[in-house]
């Protein structure tokens, strides 16, 4: 068996001021797989990806473990982090304009990575750079080299973003919202990019967004994040044709229809809990048409679906009703209580 590229295994993040932002999440991306990871804005997607990165906010604490490589990164001291970041894993961030250097050209910042972790000689790190823009398709790299960020496109920069990150060669590429910024047409170049990256390179991505879409286009697997913990995770196509968890099928129930069909936007009730007050029990209760007593003061666990149906291979799911469980089967094999 490989070893996965990424493994979190209860990962649990406390900010200062004793706040969980993370708690208990576990994932796993094996080699040239994408990964999604789905949630509404304050989930804790982002600083689960951050603590890959050792890049957690001042005064937070990281426990469980955070397997890159077979590494956990966790435990490792401030010089070995640098010495990973760009190396074996890198990260992509939702604002282009925001994560590159205003006053730095893209050959600069492209270069610098490759002369850092790699010692590689001015002529050889310009000679990669253009290679790296070449291969993120960007049109007319020489020249490109020398402009700054504000001179190209929006697409443009995301695409040198890319290029940065994949300077050194990481066998993870964390992707943070990559394509929220960008028009629906960059939005598709930016996804066959990433694409055929993991295709033709064997890449591996940990691809985190709120829309579903996204993830149906890209993912192999999906897991739904909700108030810090994982709620849903399986076979995309499975997972978003089929979804268990309320919370799941209300993102899904909140999407457009694409097929032609007129039918109002159904948004799911109230908004997701600050940290400050996460409900007991299931997190999600608030806001469940499902909901029942036990919902809100006992905790589901994470647990295997018991069904034997193959579209459910693979699939975990939080949630002490199921209520679109079929044929009576709940998680872990008993039967469904009457809602």
């Amino acid at each position: 068996m490989t070893t996965p590229v990424l493994r979190t295994e209860q990962l649990r993040i406390t900010l200062p001021g004793g706040l969980t932002a993370v708690d208990g999440v576990d994932l796993v991306v094996e080699p040239g797989q994408i990964v999604g990871l789905a949630g509404e804005s304050g989930s804790g997607k982002s600083l689960t990806a951050l603590s890959l990165f050792g890049l957690l906010p001042h005064g937070s604490r990281a426990q469980g473990r955070a397997e890159v490589g077979g590494r956990d990164v966790l435990t490792l001291r401030e010089k070995q982090l640098r010495a990973m970041r760009g190396d074996e894993v890198a990260m992509v961030f939702q604002d282009p304009m925001t994560s590159l250097h205003p006053m730095l050209t893209i050959g600069r910042q492209v270069t610098e990575h490759l002369r850092h972790h790699h010692g590689t000689g001015r002529s050889a790190a310009r000679a990669r750079a253009v290679e790296l823009l070449t291969q993120v398709r960007i049109p007319d790299p020489e020249r490109t080299l020398g402009a700054y960020p504000h001179q190209l496109s929006g697409g443009m920069r995301q695409r040198a973003a890319i290029a940065i990150a994949l300077a050194c060669s990481p066998s993870l590429l964390v992707a943070d919202e990559p394509t929220t910024a960008l028009d629906v047409t960059v939005q598709a170049g930016i996804l066959r990019l990433l694409d055929r990256l993991r295709r033709e390179e064997g890449l591996s991505i940990l691809l985190i967004t709120h829309d579903l879409g996204v993830m149906g286009a890209l993912t192999d697997r999906l897991a739904v994040m909700y108030a810090g913990r994982i709620v849903e995770t399986g076979p995309t196509q499975a997972l978003l044709t089929a979804p268990r968890h309320p919370y799941t099928r209300g993102l899904l129930d909140s999407l457009p229809r694409t097929d032609g069909v007129a039918a109002p936007l159904r948004a799911i009730p109230g908004s997701a809990p600050r940290l400050t007050t996460i409900p007991p029990g299931c997190a999600f209760h608030p806001r469940c048409g499902h909901a029942v007593a036990p919902c809100s003061t006992d905790r589901p666990s994470l647990l295997p679906l018991a069904s034997g149906a193959p579209r459910d291979e693979g699939r975990m799911l939080a949630c002490l009703v199921d209520p679109y469980a079929a044929a009576g089967e709940r998680p872990g094999g008993g039967a469904v209580s009457p809602t």
